[in-house]
């Protein structure tokens, strides 16, 4: 845990007591701050002063002496209005940050050089995360990995001089952090999302835009007219920007043909790495999120054979084109995490024969932006509440099952794979929520996991 010890002797306000907001009181506490929390869920409230954290319902308090209000980044600050904390807070002229700023302020008190790379975008951002997270550990730095990807900020080790930080941060977590100022900054690309919660995309590309615009080193996807945008801004006001593409050649930073990463700087150009190979990488949006990685490691002082060794044995992020296990020629994928056709397209784009998994409960527009990718699926295996209406839509483009459950689909799927002797991937990418048949779309590829491991002869990779 960092003990929060800007606000020592004050006292503070917090709203939202989920995982993250618990840790932020927890961190409070521990740094010496008189904190009043509060969370619309009552068992919430009850769980945080079972611990001996100051409880209040927020309405009911005087703001004269509150120095911050510690907002959940699940809770709106702007749009589609402010949450009645938020308005409580701005009346009365009270701050309002997030957890991550209380960690940013913190590393400039304890350790202001400790290494710290934040990361962002609307896809690809925790697979990049993670990517950096592992190159760094398998290089022997001491490596914190937090954030959006699970791990609350503030229950990391506190900044020292020779620890690194990877972070991976929201736009809500943004939002509430006006003094982050990472070592690295990497915005991957931008798309629209969260409209509700900034109101526009202008909103949205602002906001993503503060995470490297503090940056002493920004990294800036090259593949979006957005973040082009971004990158020229800050090009023009003289700051040190490398631009990373899937797809062309870039001036200063690096980009992939192929599976072939170009490094290009002031001194030329060279080939940095191929990831032919590495199957956790496939895919041009893989080549992308390498290239990030590669451009944040050169920056913090890694060497290219560090990195190098590092994304050759990258495992992969859990539930995310994960390969699990191989039988003979066939590779058994969980790519449980794509809860939406634009979320599967990656995985799909990234295999030449599929015997694909799909459904569960469809998002609007089902799986009708995939039909480029239906001549690459040797059969479907649909589950649950959208199989119907998946099936409608493969019509006589693809052969389908309605398998019904994940189990009878995979037990399908492998033997029809394996009676077809051929180089391919039995892969679970629903395209769907996973709330009729799972709790959420872990247990889904936990569940696919553990189906694919009690197959006859199979070799688990994981």
């Amino acid at each position: 845990m960092i003990p929060v010890t800007s606000f020592t002797g004050k006292r503070v306000a917090l709203f939202g007591l989920g995982g993250s907001g618990l840790a932020t009181a927890r961190a409070l506490v521990k740094g010496g701050a008189d904190v009043l929390a509060w969370d619309d869920k009552p068992e919430s409230v009850a769980r945080a002063a079972k611990e001996g954290i100051g409880t209040a319902d927020l309405r009911e308090i005087d703001w004269s002496g509150i120095a911050v209000l510690i907002l959940s980044p699940g809770v709106p600050l702007t749009h589609p209005a402010p949450h009645w904390s938020a308005d409580l807070a701005s009346a009365a002229g009270v701050e309002i940050i997030g957890d991550i700023e209380l960690f940013v302020r913190e590393r400039r008190t304890l350790a202001p050089n400790a290494p710290l790379i934040c990361i962002t975008g609307t896809n690809g951002k925790s697979t990049t995360t993670a990517l950096i997270a592992h190159i760094l550990r398998t290089s022997g730095r001491d490596t914190q990995l937090g954030g959006n990807i699970g791990t609350a900020v503030l229950t990391l080790d506190p900044p020292a001089a020779d620890r690194f930080y990877v972070v991976e941060c929201s736009s809500y977590q943004i939002d509430l952090a006006p003094s982050l100022d990472p070592t690295v900054g990497i915005l991957l690309n931008l798309t629209p999302d969260h409209i509700d919660r900034h109101g526009t995309m202008e909103n949205y590309a602002a906001v993503k835009a503060r995470l490297v615009a503090g940056s002493q080193t920004a990294v800036l996807g090259d593949d979006d007219p957005f973040c082009r945008a971004i990158a020229a801004e800050l090009e023009a006001k003289g700051r040190r920007v490398l631009r990373i593409s899937r797809d062309h050649a870039v001036h200063s930073g690096l980009y992939a043909a192929g599976t072939v990463l170009h490094h290009a700087g002031g001194e030329g150009e060279t080939i940095f790495a191929d990831l032919a190979g590495i199957e956790t990488l496939r895919g041009s949006h893989n080549a992308q999120n390498a290239a990030a990685a590669i451009a944040a490691c050169l920056a913090v002082g890694l060497s290219r054979e560090e990195i190098v060794a590092g994304l050759a044995s990258f495992p992969g992020l859990k539930h995310r084109m994960q390969p699990i296990a191989q039988r003979g020629a066939v590779t058994f994928v969980n790519d449980s995490k794509a809860t939406n056709a634009d979320a599967a397209a990656p995985a799909l784009s990234s295999y030449d024969r599929i015997y694909w998994i799909a459904g569960g409960v469809a998002k609007e527009g089902g799986i009708e932006p995939l039909r480029p990718f239906f001549p690459k699926i040797a059969k479907a295996y649909l589950i649950g509440q959208a199989a119907d209406a998946f099936a409608a839509t493969l019509g006589d483009a693809v052969p389908v099952s309605r398998s019904g459950t994940l189990e009878a689909a995979v037990a399908e799927a492998a033997a029809d794979a394996e009676r077809a002797g051929e180089t391919a991937a039995v892969m679970l990418s629903p395209a769907c929520a996973s709330f009729d048949q799972y709790k959420n779309f872990e247990m889904r590829g936990d569940a696919f996991v553990g189906h694919v491991a009690g197959l006859p002869g199979v070799a688990m990779l994981i």
